[in-house]
């Protein structure tokens, strides 16, 4: 099923991690149980792995040597820069990353979000081949972002609909809470883990699509979400805001092509551990 993109047809022999949050750490520690070699670069190098090579950078300037030859780069930066009324960070950063690399890397994934699509709600599900709309300073970020990754660096670029697991648990907190919330809103999601997984193929794949959705296998209302959490806490589901007919669908049989099957396929499989570890 994953013959046509060429799975394992490489291994990233040093990866270079952009921003290297809770996600890119979890993908460096795999790619050195495998015997590559990392290079994490954020505005702090603390708390990173040790088997990781660091380099602290603000990314909102030109860097101030050259980085190491690399043959992969993951780039999981977040749109907005540090002081929020700034605008975007990807034309400085991306820019800055394509002008301090000695050479073009033969893989590089940039990892964008479903949020490019806010401002096409509706139940028909969205493919890569569907166009993004946007209607908020950062969902159009991301669609600039994409853009400049593939004209500067040649990027595969990976969406990414709602990421939750251990740590993620905003919508657990808010049924905890009692926050009331449209539960008619069509929503995505997708475990931390595929998340991982998905990257770490991207960069082994002999010829990976240029754009994948990662989102699980079902999209559903957020009332669906809302209420499993609440039976699995044993609390009252939390009350419902009044419906704003809005979300999207996301089609995810690309994934499910270059994965074969998700580790978490549904929101029922990816929160029953996290309200079993509360």
């Amino acid at each position: 099923m994953t013959s046509r993109w060429g799975i394992d047809a490489r291994e990233p022999g040093r990866t270079l991690l952009v921003g290297c949050g809770k996600i890119g750490v979890r993908l460096g520690e795999e790619l050195v149980a495998r015997g590559g070699e990392v290079v994490a670069i954020r505005r702090t190098a603390n708390g990173l792995p040790a088997g990781f090579r660091t380099i602290a950078a603000d990314l909102e300037r030109p860097l101030a040597q050259p980085l190491p030859e690399v043959d992969s780069v993951v780039i999981t930066l977040p749109p907005s820069r540090a002081e929020s009324d700034r605008g975007s960070i990807y034309p400085l950063a991306l820019r800055a990353i394509a002008d301090a690399l000695p050479s073009a890397p033969s893989r590089v994934v940039f990892v964008s979000s479903t949020r490019v699509f806010e401002g096409r709600p509706g139940p028909v599900p969205l493919t890569e081949r569907d166009e993004p709309a946007t209607t908020t300073p950062g969902g159009a970020a991301l669609v600039e972002g994409e853009r400049l990754a593939r004209e500067l660096l040649d990027a595969v670029i990976v969406r990414p609909a709602g990421i939750y697991g251990p740590g993620r648990e905003s919508v657990v907190r808010r049924v905890l809470a009692g926050d009331a919330m449209d539960v008619t809103r069509r929503t995505n999601r997708i475990h931390e883990t595929d998340v991982v997984r998905l990257l770490d193929v991207l960069l082994r794949a002999a010829t990976p699509p240029p754009l994948v959705h990662g989102v699980d296998r079902e999209p559903v209302p957020l009332g669906d979400v809302v209420g499993f959490i609440a039976a699995g806490l044993g609390v009252a589901p939390p009350p419902a805001a009044e419906p704003s007919g809005g979300g999207t669908v996301l089609d995810g049989s690309l994934l499910l092509e270059l994965l074969g099957e998700l580790r978490y396929p549904t929101y029922r499989e990816g929160y029953a551990p996290l309200l079993a570890a509360r």
